[in-house]
């Protein structure tokens, strides 16, 4: 019951709101609209634009974040001296909070006159006897590189904790017995980790992408919105709050969690699929 209320209610408010005309501004136009709204939504430049950017932001921070979490995850398998310290060191960026995450990046990382980037690049023309090193404003020239940059930072660490887990999960039995065989690293890699990774890698894409898909920290503290960054979870924002249009905010509110339901009903499939394996073993 307390699911339900909490979660439920507010889903079919949200849906009874966007088939109506509710704007605060137009108070004597409100009442039914049928699928106006929604058609609005899909017609508006402002939000396909922020469809688009939406659909690169997710798919370039998982793919990347996917790739250096695995890169990790294999470092990180390997028995080395300090081992749990460095696993501990490479969680930390997951656990920073999202909003202090972009300010971190925004003012200490990106910053053209006292960000790290912008002052390592002065000590190394320092070096070669340079007065006058470059010093780009990288939010105004990557805007949404800066942001994708800063969710890759945080969600490689998410990534590299599911396939640690099933690097892991391997039988090291078969392995060692490949090796004995005559398998070289690459071999074993191939043909034997990669595709048992196959399956935590979809999880791990899967999940990462119904979080980033709802990404607003970020774009809200980086660029609030601006130089072409603005996703749906922004848009929403801005239309509820700023246009007070309750009508087509609740429109795209709706979309956005339909891509987001089609999302996570593959991610709890690819789960099933995994504990299927696990209990037949």
């Amino acid at each position: 019951v307390f699911t339900i209320i909490l979660t439920q209610l507010p889903f079919v408010a949200t849906l009874v709101i966007s088939f109506m005309n509710w704007n605060a501004y137009y108070p004597q136009d409100r009442g039914f609209g049928g699928l106006t709204n929604y058609r609005r939504v899909l017609t508006d430049v402002t939000t396909r634009n922020a469809i688009f950017v939406t659909i690169e932001l997710t798919v370039v921070v998982v793919l990347v974040s996917l790739v250096l979490g695995l890169l990790i995850a294999l470092l990180l398998d390997r028995k080395f001296h300090g081992r749990g310290v460095v696993r501990t060191m490479m969680i930390t960026p997951f656990l920073v909070v999202p909003v202090a995450a972009a300010l971190i990046w925004k003012h200490a990382i990106f910053n053209p006159v006292y960000g790290l980037i912008n002052g390592v690049l002065t000590w190394i023309w320092q070096l070669f006897g340079s007065t006058s090193p470059p010093q780009p404003d990288w939010i105004s020239t990557f805007p949404l590189g800066a942001i994708e940059i800063t969710l890759i930072w945080q969600w490689t660490p998410f990534m590299m904790l599911i396939l640690l887990a099933g690097l892991q999960s391997r039988p090291l039995d078969v392995i060692e017995a490949a090796r004995i065989d005559g398998a070289s690293g690459w071999q074993i890699f191939r043909y034997m980790t990669f595709p048992h990774l196959r399956q935590y890698m979809e999880l791990a894409s899967l999940l990462g992408a119904i979080f980033i898909l709802q990404t607003f920290d970020a774009v809200f503290v980086i660029t609030s919105g601006g130089l072409g960054t603005a996703n749906l979870p922004y848009v929403i924002y801005q239309l509820f709050y700023l246009a007070h249009d309750y009508g087509r905010a609740s429109a795209a509110a709706v979309i956005t969690l339909i891509g987001t339901i089609i999302i996570a009903t593959l991610a709890l499939r690819t789960v099933s699929t995994l504990f299927r394996q696990e209990a037949a073993r």
